[in-house]
């Protein structure tokens, strides 16, 4: 059976736990070497040590946000596992905080993350994907960046921001064979939506939870692995004529409002 991804080299940012680690682990079964990026030393190391008894596999310690860190991750990528074919921007962090409650660090932390992340992820990545014929561009972004979500102001300008780059990007480099795509999830259960409720009360953040999961058609939360294989379609040869695209992976979440019925 032949692998979907032999061959290729691929970079996942937040790819110590959850969808990150999911995709590393689905990646690598397909014949890809990985480069396991994540601000956790500790947990980027652990998945890719356990990667590393089927392929080529690296960690690597950053913090997207801060542009020596992205420059760097890409350059070991490069020169560990010999280039760069598919970088997936999926670090991302957020809690819930009514705007006029919310402090400028906050705001900052948020945008500087999920937005000006995945822009310096791109910049270091585009030109060693250009000078080696193409590659592939992957983003997480959100259902809240197709529609709002109360108390997420912050969370929700970065997303939209991510997947409106994203179109700029298929645009401006299709002309390299780079394709730039974005996987806007609904709810999916991870270490970070769990934690995005920190600031509630724990029978709140349950509750909460309970009304994410109950919006979903399918009535449950996503899980990572659901994601991965999206990515893994996304970052293919399945997926070659598909580009500059937000492709929503939400159990129906956005398919419309739900009409009680007495």
């Amino acid at each position: 059976m032949v692998k979907k991804l032999e061959g290729k080299i691929a970079l996942v940012t937040g790819g110590g736990s959850g969808i990150g680690e999911a995709t590393c682990e689905l990646f690598a079964r397909e014949g890809a070497r990985i480069a396991v990026v994540d601000w956790n030393e500790k947990r980027a190391r652990s998945v890719a040590d356990r990667l590393s008894q089927h392929t080529a596999a690296v960690a690597i310690a950053a913090n997207v946000a801060v542009a020596a860190d992205a420059e760097r991750m890409v350059a070991e990528t490069a020169a560990k596992l010999g280039g760069l074919d598919i970088l997936y921007n999926n670090a991302g962090i957020g809690s819930p905080q009514l705007l006029h409650l919310m402090a400028e660090a906050d705001w900052d932390r948020t945008l500087n993350v999920d937005l000006k992340g995945v822009f310096l992820g791109c910049k270091y990545a585009l030109p060693v994907m250009m000078e080696r014929g193409g590659g592939v561009i992957l983003s997480t972004a959100s259902i809240f960046g197709v529609e709002g979500s109360p108390q997420w102001a912050h969370y929700c300008a970065a997303k939209a921001g991510v997947i409106a780059m994203t179109k700029v990007i298929a645009m401006d480099y299709a002309a390299y064979n780079i394709r730039a795509n974005c996987i806007c999830p609904g709810v999916i259960d991870t270490r970070g939506s769990r934690g995005a409720f920190s600031r509630l009360t724990p029978q709140d953040a349950q509750r909460a939870r309970r009304a994410g999961a109950s919006m979903a058609m399918l009535n449950r939360t996503g899980q990572p692995e659901e994601i991965a294989r999206t990515a893994l379609f996304l970052c293919s040869d399945d997926a070659s004529f598909i580009t500059g695209q937000a492709i929503i992976v939400d159990g129906g979440y956005t398919v419309g409002h739900r009409m009680v019925a007495n």
